[in-house]
């Protein structure tokens, strides 16, 4: 079972919307009953009913069986991805799949195969498409498995990891602190049980569950731990559909692709009154050639279809997830890699981010004349009063193990000469990230009862307390500190309990930083992403963390109980400060709305369960792939490496795919604007259309889908900017435009310069060779900055095209020759007085028209 390093200390934060469960415990201990009634106690873990004796021990392996023969399981199929079938329809069946494919069997039937090449083109390009995303289909569901939750489950009286889909109704399933409830159920064993239900119900506070409470699928374990009874599996679970839609492989709510319906959706609606008006001038009113017309008028309405824009889009999002896969990254929404490079401000757990889960005893320093020994055998009886024990307290165990001997002097001047393992746990209180503090309660050797608290000293202590000193201090180094405290009588749930504890001691814990924090902290700051440490430990601790690795910032820090409950003065330290401590549930979930309300695109990390509801209203929720399994479902990305400095290629991914995506989108709209352009003034000046589709075919293939494959998949690291459609439209419409404008002129002119046999291949070889020396100037343009590979792609393209004009088969094929030597170089002046113009508009466009 997954296991969340919650922090005694309060290094982990709350989980949104928690509340101190205070005095909410019952009253009525059944521990205490035993021990009211003399009965023998279990002197390791504290025990809740049913007792040891009763432990449940789960179905049989033959009930198990019997279960699986009737179907009841728990198998309904959580995908992290389409299936082939899903991928093959989606590629395919396409609304222009469809008006290409119509066009295409027109064309085979009534011009040459060369005229045809445009369907053999979509062909490819759509198996391109379905062959990139098989591939990231394959990379998801490998990564998904290794993600995924492993519930443990309980049958003939072993418990044991299992997968999800293996559960079958009647079993016994194991829950701990952070564990997400997979199938609903009955409470059949309950240790301090709180379970957060929120994503559920809306219902901030966690709820406490005892034996013979329902338990709901999708909601997740803050506190203590127990076993429930599997009541509904398969699809009558609610887990079963929440985990299926989250890890879904998906294209949907991304900028990108809602830009890319938004423009495809105007192109639609300009093409079919355009088609429709040169379908009539073609065939109609123009008294050419049949076959002919209906050649030259498919001619004018393919290229209007910017096709290959979609595509691209797709491949350049499934190799992301293919590049980010060999990362060990699983991206479980797709549209998370282009939000990460949005993303303007990242806010940090400490714990499992900046530093390594595991954390050592360093020193304990008794307080007000304790004795060290006694000290000492109260931290060994306190490692065995949980079970489930999170990262500080299993350092305390490792330092001071239960089998551990003790000394013979105890604290407080008294004499007691027995060992900590004959310490009895007759009560335990787990740690709470809203309290932030754990508890339990002894029945010592000599019979002695005592209640003992352990956490966060500036939480424990009152404000004046001369300890507060030294641990400021200790804090200062980036030491944690937790505080050992003595309540008075053997209640921990008595009314101000904490209030009065005894401060006995401080064990101060040495955090792990990672190596790679540093580096990646330095990224950030780099590409002017703003970093917030936000964290339930000691601020002073965490801002000297932070410092250590090169945080920007990292003296700005601020205890979060001092934070403005307005929301506005909130955004308003949340921008001057860089680390928070001591964050309470609800102020962590606050913290992300605050930031969200300036305009900020905000990314979450976090690997407990206190960290689940902000991670769902980040922008971007990213967990920890050792994080709870709650974490892991509600996040975006999860880093199955566990490692912060994985992000870095996310956002880059992210950066390549929108910056490219935007370069390609120009490309594409460019050729639909003028295709359209070109269309309506033949439309209007009743003169045949200057192109057959053959070429523009070898246009598009050299100015645009050739070089849009290289360039949507080419680094680049610019900073993802908004309003897609408003940056790619401000450059096509212009661009698109004097390319139409430089062509139809250069086609009118070779109209007049050429009569008789063959003018009319004359006139459209010169109106070929201004529209592609206006393309390749765009190209060139939208090739910058440039780079060797760049100019290269650049150079090559032009050199085909030349290859086509000089090669005399590839002449006949295209049907393009120059004819004369007045009307070709009139089209190359047009060209580049075109291209003097785009410059100038380009330049314009980018001063006046910021996106």
């Amino acid at each position: 079972m997954t296991q969340r390093a919650l922090d005694s200390s309060g290094g982990q934060t709350p989980g949104p919307g928690e509340q101190p469960p205070g005095n909410s415990r019952t009253s009525g201990n059944p521990r205490q009953a035993k021990i009211d009634a003399g009965a023998e106690l279990d002197p390791v873990h504290p025990v809740d009913p049913p007792p040891p004796a009763h432990r449940p021990e789960g179905l049989t392996t033959a009930e198990v069986a019997e279960r699986v023969a009737r179907g009841e399981v728990n198998d309904v199929p959580v995908r992290s991805s389409r299936s082939v079938v899903e991928i093959v329809r989606a590629n395919v069946f396409t609304r222009f799949n469809l008006i290409i494919g119509v066009l295409w069997v027109i064309m085979l039937f009534v011009a040459p195969i060369q005229d045809s090449l445009f369907g053999f083109v979509i062909v490819a390009n759509t198996g391109i498409g379905i062959i990139q995303e098989w591939r990231a289909k394959k990379t998801l569901d490998s990564l998904a498995v290794i993600g995924e939750a492993k519930p443990t489950v309980r049958r003939d009286g072993t418990a044991s990891e299992i997968s999800t889909s293996e559960i079958v109704l009647g079993d016994l399933v194991e829950l701990g602190p952070g564990d997400k409830v997979v199938v609903d159920g009955t409470v059949a064993e309950a240790d301090s049980l709180e379970i957060d239900e929120s994503l559920l119900t809306g219902e901030a506070d966690p709820v406490i569950k005892r034996a013979g409470d329902q338990v709901m699928s999708g909601s997740f374990v803050v506190a203590g731990g127990g076993a429930f009874t599997a009541t509904k599996v398969g699809r009558e679970a609610y887990a079963a559909q929440l985990a299926e839609e989250a890890s879904r492989f998906t294209l949907v709510h991304s900028e990108l692709r809602s830009g890319i319906s938004t423009i495809l959706k105007y192109v639609t609606w300009m093409m079919v009154p355009t088609a429709i008006g040169l379908i009539i001038s073609q065939l109609v009113v123009k008294d050419n050639n049949f076959k002919e017309s209906v050649a030259r008028t498919v001619g004018g309405i393919v290229p209007m279809i910017p096709e290959g824009l979609v595509l691209l889009t797709s491949v350049a999002f499934a190799i992301g997830v293919v590049r980010l896969g060999r990362k060990q990254c699983l991206v479980q929404e797709l549209p998370a890699i282009e939000g990460l490079a949005r993303v303007d401000v990242v806010c940090l757990d400490k714990t499992g981010t900046l530093t390594e889960g595991g954390m050592d005893v360093s020193e304990v320093r008794p307080l007000n004349g304790s004795d060290e020994a006694y000290v000492q055998r109260v931290l060994r009886a306190f490692g065995s009063s949980d079970p489930r024990p999170n990262a500080s307290l299993q350092a305390i165990i490792d330092a001071y193990p239960a089998d551990g001997g003790g000394g013979d002097t105890a604290g407080a001047g008294r004499t007691d000469g027995g060992d900590a393992g004959s310490w009895a746990v007759t009560d335990a209180m787990p740690f709470s990230s809203a309290r932030k503090y754990s508890g339990a309660a002894f029945t010592e050797a000599d019979g002695t009862a005592s209640a003992w608290l352990l956490g966060a000293p500036d939480v424990l202590l009152s404000e004046g307390d001369p300890a507060l000193k030294q641990i400021e201090r200790l804090n200062e180094q980036g030491l944690r500190v937790l505080l050992l405290a003595r309540v008075p009588g053997d209640a921990l749930d008595a009314p101000g309990a904490a209030a009065e504890a005894v401060p006995t001691a401080l064990v101060v814990l040495e955090q792990r930083l990672r190596p790679d924090a540093g580096d990646t902290l330095a990224y950030f700051a780099d590409q002017n992403v703003a970093t917030k440490v936000i964290s339930g430990d000691n601020a002073v601790s965490v801002g000297a963390v932070a410092g250590k690795l090169g945080l920007a910032g990292a003296e700005n820090t601020l205890d979060a109980r001092r934070l403005p409950s307005d929301p506005d003065e909130m955004a308003t330290a949340m921008e001057r400060n860089a680390v928070f401590g001591r964050v309470t549930p609800q102020q962590k979930r606050d913290m992300v709305a605050a930031l969200q309300s300036r305009g900020h695109t905000v990314a979450m990390t976090g690997d407990g369960v206190n960290d689940v509801l902000a991670l769902k209203d980040a922008d971007i929720g990213v967990s920890m792939g050792s994080g709870s399994e709650a974490t892991r479902a509600v996040a975006q990305i999860v880093l199955l490496n566990n490692s912060f400095a994985t992000l870095p290629s996310v956002v880059a991914e992210g950066r390549r795919v929108i910056g490219n995506i935007t370069r390609v989108a120009t490309l594409f709209l460019t050729k639909t604007v003028y295709s359209v352009l070109l269309a309506i003034l033949v439309v209007c000046t009743q003169v045949e259309y200057p192109f057959l589709p053959r070429h523009l075919t070898l246009l598009s293939t050299l100015t645009i889908g050739v070089p849009a494959f290289f360039l949507a998949l080419a680094p680049n690291k610019e900073r993802a900017q908004p309003n897609f459609v408003r940056r790619v439209m401000r450059y096509a419409i212009p661009s698109g435009a004097i390319a139409a404008a430089s062509t139809f002129v250069t086609y009118l002119l070779a109209r007049h310069h050429y009569s008789g046999a063959g003018a009319l291949e004359a006139e459209t070889s010169a109106a070929t060779l201004t529209l592609f020396l206006v393309s390749m100037y765009v190209l060139a343009i939208i090739a910058r900055p440039y780079t060797w590979w760049r100019v290269a792609l650049v150079a090559a393209m032009g050199l085909g095209f030349l290859i086509v004009l000089v090669v005399p088969w590839l002449q006949d094929f295209f049907a393009l020759k120059l004819v004369g030597t007045v009307m070709p170089w009139a089209a190359v002046g047009i060209a580049a007085a075109a291209a003097v113009l785009l410059e100038f508009v380009w330049r314009w466009v980018g001063r006046r028209f910021r996106a």
